[in-house]
């Protein structure tokens, strides 16, 4: 196992580039930059390395970077209602970046910042850690939060996003990574037959804004009943108007049954590709790219709307306006600590 860094030079900032390659040959490309992941490298049934995720040709792009290509996540994953919330009685206002609301942490969240960064090697894994402390009021958030995450390579394929943090005062905070997978290798098919399975009996409405509405509806007898794995297809072809709204797709969080192992998992036949997924946190949004298009140059070649699936596990942001929905809320001295484990896997 290895870690190699180079230094980039990207629009007069000097970034540093991680590749963590383990025994297996699997290789994972991350910029200190946004924590960005650019490229995983996992061979098809027959043994040949591919990218499995969505990555942009020019490097500058990721300054921008409006779908969060590859980035971390935060303080908050997800949609905040009005770009507003309370603590205590306490109202707080975030900047809207999506219409009236606060979208993924915001305009200077996670994904733009230049993360000190420590890489490490074991005896079972290589990895970097990735650290930053964000000043009370950053963001329009509460609290001063140290946060620590780390990637994670293993011989066993597996790759493992750790999350910590810790805030001088109650705040809110959930975050994840918004990697495109696409296990077709370099793009070479759209996800629109991958098949999905997912342990959630239920999921979260969503309204025309793509906000929850506060119902939480079961799966079954619709398209977003992936207990048992069914094709990304099937809801792009249907007329269930919460496909609709995502605009033929998926853009829902999904509340986990945890009732087996893994929580989800992707499987592309034609290459023979599974990717694995395990975590501990209680939901995941799963987005199947419903906005992405050809104006957008990524290292293969332009995306296409159903290019990616993203697997953002999180809590969620109904909680702040909705009860009965997993909690974000984090309290002055606690620890946040949370976990997903994503394990690439090949079918015969």
């Amino acid at each position: 196992m290895h870690v190699h860094e180079k230094t980039l030079t990207v629009s007069g900032q000097n970034w540093i580039e991680y590749t963590l390659e383990n025994d297996q040959g699997i290789s994972i490309n991350c910029l200190n930059y946004g924590g960005i992941i650019k490229d995983i490298n996992v061979p098809d049934r027959n043994g040949k390395l591919e990218n499995v995720v969505l990555s942009f040709a020019n490097n500058e792009d990721y300054l921008n970077n409006p779908n969060f290509f590859g980035a971390l996540v935060g303080r908050v994953a997800g949609r905040i209602e009005s770009s507003s919330f309370s603590i205590d009685g306490k109202m707080y206002t975030l900047p809207a970046n999506e219409e009236d609301h606060h979208l993924h942490g915001g305009t200077n969240g996670f994904h733009q910042i230049l993360w000190e960064t420590t890489p490490f090697q074991t005896e079972t894994q290589i990895g970097v850690h990735f650290t930053h402390t964000f000043p009370d009021g950053d963001g329009g958030y509460p609290g001063q939060l140290e946060v620590t995450i780390t990637y994670a390579l293993t011989n066993e394929n597996n790759f493992e996003i750790t999350y910590q943090a810790i805030s001088d005062q109650d705040t809110i905070l959930t975050t994840t990574n918004h990697s495109y997978f696409n296990l077709s290798g370099n793009l070479k098919r759209d996800i629109l037959h991958h098949d999905v399975q997912i342990d959630a009996g239920q999921f979260v409405e969503l309204n025309h804004d793509l906000i929850p509405t506060g119902d939480i509806l079961s799966v079954d007898n619709t398209v977003f009943d992936f207990r048992k794995a069914h094709p990304i297809i099937d809801g792009v072809h249907s007329i269930d108007q919460q496909n609709l709204v995502a605009s033929n797709g998926f853009d829902h969080y999904f509340i986990f049954d945890h009732q087996q192992q893994p929580n989800a998992t992707i499987t592309e036949r034609e290459s023979g590709r599974r990717l694995e997924v395990r975590t501990d946190q209680p939901g995941m949004v799963m987005y199947t790219s419903n906005g992405l298009d050809d104006s957008i140059k990524l290292k293969e070649r332009n995306a296409t709307k159903h290019l990616g699936i993203c697997l953002e596990t999180q809590g969620s942001p109904a909680s702040l306006k909705h009860k009965g929905f997993p909690s974000i809320y984090l309290s002055k001295g606690e620890t946040y600590h949370k976990k997903t484990i994503f394990s690439f896997r090949t079918i015969d």
